[in-house]
């Protein structure tokens, strides 16, 4: 592009023909006085606080929406120029709030830091200001036209930069001209995207988010893309949310495995914490973001793999101890970061959990399977069927460092009489054993004690074994069961049957076969300072549930090996720093259940991916365990009008997951929030090297 000399406040410059004198300026570091300007934005001159002189003109310009020429020299701080800004900022503040620390961009507010740099304030000119209430109806803004200083830039941005065009300069009842939405309608009704550009680009706080739609204290990407920064992994839910719209099914199986060597699997049983954080549920429904990812996951042809890095082999070798997503995860970035890892799985088979205590009508066996094999693929040994006594043992056959995954396997028997019968089993017990094929006949009745997502899974898989009558009996009321709703929901579907408000005082039988639970109602409960139970029980609620099998459903624990001496805390839980080194041990470190207790599966895979880190960095590298295998696509930030986009609900799944023309029109749900950390953040004044 062609080049021209200018001259401003003295200091020469040779910038690209085409610009604007403030574009000039700005990006040569130097600081001309602006509001109504944004760098993505197409400049109308409104504010008038960039004025210039340029010699040879008599007419004072607005540096925004003025050219450079060659050979111009400018002036931006004459007394003219000063009086001209003054004038400006006065007539804005005229009907503009006072009481600044009530709004949320205090201190960080382009407003108030131009009043600081013009050392401006009202007292010169009578006040205008004409209080109207704050408008907060629609799902997911605050409106407070209080704060607005007519800039435009939200109309620019949803007009210029994004092609919705609902927002525009409207004239109230008592004849103001103010920003507003078209004919003063809800966001709603002119079919707003609600993107949030109009709220990014507001230089106050006359456009605000509500309180709550993002999380505070985060880098920006991460705040503003929920679904993202509630992930523990912080997967890229937009991009490969756009990839699936766009029919790019394999771009986006390779952003979410950028994350996860487990998609498949988390397809069916991710807990979905980013749908609980999706902006769109304040509008309709969340995104089915975990059905999104299945879909992907079953397009998956493996075209990622050829961009996947390994680093050169280091020599050192990795034991893991535990096959289950938090210990393959780990051993998987570890093995491409150059280590020999080998897996010990006390099992028959590899998988942890999510092959033998996630029963198979939620996550197909063959799923799991398929992933494993991609993790022996880059190089993981995994040995089965093989338990480990001692850790001293693995260090003397050269193992540099150990990680111990084993979970929390172990289920918890209440101390009450009778639960050591036979026919009493542990949750994890039970659906290992029907995992594997190992199991007895259950009876007709079937009796699960507890009232978390594990229950379900114990009750929906005695259904499957032949039970007739399934009951879930547990201390909490239906709503403060801890499974989640759409267990309880599917569950009740199948026809289990619930039985809250009740302890248990014994298991009755005889010759070591239990035949019922003896129960009371409960009236309430609460936990003392101590964490110990009280209960109020009603009077003469004592009663007996009749039962072939008993299935303990309280929760779990890890097992571990006494020789292992290792240190515990409360819950068998081994006790670490940072989540992953074993205290007191260099050479030793726990990742997932066995360190903070029962948790999700994706849960598990980020305490693999942080283990992998640390172990990484210890064993001299860098532990940098990313990898690129998506290819990196802009999108389009006009995302122009779509009428009826607001009011389509979330799609539902036919033979347990979508078609891809489902697929594509719940992908086009997704709001697009990622797209908003495409909008510069303007500088201000401090931020300049010459002011």
């Amino acid at each position: 592009m062609e080049k021209v000399s200018i001259t401003i406040d003295g200091y020469s410059l040779e910038v690209d023909s085409g610009k604007s004198i403030l574009s000039a300026a700005l990006e040569a570091d130097l600081y001309i006085p602006h509001l109504c300007h944004h760098p993505d934005l197409p400049d109308a001159g409104e504010c008038r606080l960039c004025v210039v002189e340029i010699e040879g003109q008599g007419e004072i310009k607005t540096s925004c929406t003025t050219q450079v020429e060659d050979g111009m020299v400018i002036h931006t701080k004459t007394e003219k120029l000063n009086n001209m800004r003054r004038l400006s900022m006065e007539l804005m503040l005229a009907n503009h709030v006072d009481d600044c620390t009530t709004c949320p961009k205090y201190l960080k507010c382009e407003l108030q830091s131009l009043i600081q740099y013009l050392e401006v304030s009202t007292s010169r000119l009578r006040r205008t200001l004409n209080s109207v209430p704050v408008n907060t109806v629609n799902p997911l803004f605050v409106r407070d036209l209080n704060r607005c200083v007519s800039c435009g830039r939200c109309v620019r941005a949803c007009k210029e930069l994004r092609g919705v065009d609902v927002l525009n300069y409207e004239m109230t009842e008592d004849d103001r001209v103010v920003v507003d939405v078209k004919n003063h309608h809800t966001m709603a009704e002119e079919n707003c995207r609600f993107c949030g550009a109009c709220v990014e680009v507001c230089p106050t706080g006359a456009l605000q988010d509500k309180e709550g739609v993002f999380k505070p204290n985060l880098n920006r990407e991460l705040e503003l893309i929920p679904c993202k920064a509630e992930c523990p992994i912080h997967t890229d839910v937009p991009k490969y949310v756009r990839a699936i719209k766009e029919g790019r099914y394999q771009d986006a199986i390779a952003t979410i495995r950028e994350k996860a060597p487990f998609p498949h699997s988390l397809g069916y049983v991710c807990m979905a914490f980013c749908e609980s954080a999706c902006r769109r549920k304040e509008i309709n429904q969340s995104l089915s973001i975990r059905e999104l990812k299945k879909f992907a996951a079953a397009k998956d042809e493996g075209l990622w793999r050829e961009h996947v890095t390994y680093k050169p082999k280091t020599g050192k070798r990795v034991a893991v101890i535990g096959s289950g997503p938090a210990g393959l995860t780990a051993a998987y970035y570890l093995t491409k970061l150059g280590h020999e890892v080998t897996v010990f799985e006390r099992s028959p088979v590899a998988g942890g959990m999510l092959s033998t205590g996630i029963p198979k009508y939620r996550l197909p066996r063959e799923a799991v399977q398929a992933e494993i094999l991609e993790i022996e693929r880059t190089g993981v040994t995994i040995l089965t069927n093989t338990k480990v006594e001692s850790l001293e043992d693995l260090k003397r056959e050269g193992f540099d460092k150990i990680l111990l995954a084993v979970g929390a396997g172990k289920g918890n028997r209440l101390p009450i009489e009778g639960a050591d019968y036979s026919n009493v089993y542990e949750n994890i017990e039970f659906l290992e054993r029907a995992s594997l094929g190992d199991s007895e006949p259950v009876g007709e009745k079937v009796i699960v004690l507890g009232g978390g997502n594990v229950a379900f899974d114990c009750a929906r898989q005695a259904l499957r074994l032949g039970a007739k009558d399934v009951v879930i009996a547990c201390l909490e009321s239906r709503e403060a069961m801890t499974a989640s709703e759409e267990e309880i929901s599917e569950g009740l579907k199948e026809g289990i049957r619930l039985m809250n408000g009740r302890t248990f005082l014994a298991i009755e039988g005889s010759e070591n076969k239990g035949t019922g639970v003896r129960c009371q109602e409960v009236s309430s409960f609460t936990f003392d300072e101590n964490g110990k139970l009280q209960l109020e029980v009603k009077p003469e609620s004592e009663h007996v549930l009749k039962a072939d099998t008993i299935i303990f459903a309280a929760g779990q624990k890890p097992e571990l090996p006494k020789q292992w001496d290792v240190p515990v805390k409360k819950g068998n839980l081994i006790d670490t720093d940072d989540d992953i080194r074993v205290k007191g041990r260099e050479d030793l470190f726990a990742a997932g259940d066995v360190v903070y207790g029962t948790h999700s599966v994706v849960q598990a895979i980020a305490a693999g991916r942080k283990a992998a880190l640390v172990i990484g960095k210890e064993l001299n590298g860098d532990g940098d365990i990313e990898d690129k295998l998506a290819k990196d696509v802009t999108p389009n930030p006009c995302l122009g009008k779509s009428e009826g986009f607001l009011k389509t609900e979330r799609q539902g799944c036919v033979d347990s997951c979508y078609k891809e023309s489902a697929a594509c029109t719940e992908a086009g749900r997704c709001l697009q929030c990622d797209l908003r950390t495409q909008i510069t953040r303007p500088k201000l004044w401090v931020h300049y090297k010459i002011k």
